[in-house]
């Protein structure tokens, strides 16, 4: 089949970026009274999974994990700090080098951050192995895109 006929039997029931779309509003209404309990945002409860694993990492670490650029990652930073669940601070070897470590406070948060995603895994109706098939596929996916929006 050629792409302009298959454009045309394309409807929004069956587009993949409104499932994503979709999917993500019910994720993000699935986990708000959670993360409200937290004091959380989502963006942040992002941050804060990266640095319950890594417990201290740098800024262009923390913006490679993430997927988002530092101008939009320093004013949620700022927050969490004026939280006192991170200390920014300028690396001892080389000050162009931002330092972001989870203090005491936001590690008395993991274990509630970490149920909340397990919640969700629950709530999804797959089992342990589908909830990691889907997201493997997912990354996958958004990879390729990625690398083709590269090479365009």
């Amino acid at each position: 089949m050629d792409k302009k006929a298959f454009a045309e039997q394309i409807k929004l029931e069956v587009l993949l970026c409104f499932s994503a779309y979709s999917l993500s509003h019910a994720f993000s209404r699935f986990y708000r009274p959670m993360l409200d309990r937290l004091g959380l945002t989502y963006p942040q409860f992002v941050v804060m999974m990266v640095l319950w694993e890594n417990g201290k990492i740098t800024m262009k670490a923390l913006t490679d994990l993430v997927m988002l650029e530092s101008n939009t990652l320093t004013p949620l930073l700022k927050k969490l700090e004026a939280a006192g669940l991170v200390h920014r601070t300028r690396n001892r070897d080389d000050e162009r080098v931002l330092d972001i470590e989870i203090t005491e406070a936001g590690l008395a948060l993991k274990a509630d951050g970490q149920l909340a995603a397990v919640d969700l895994a629950l709530a999804s109706g797959e089992d342990l192995d589908g909830v990691i098939e889907m997201q493997q596929r997912m990354a996958k996916m958004r990879d390729s895109v990625r690398e083709k929006l590269e090479t365009a």
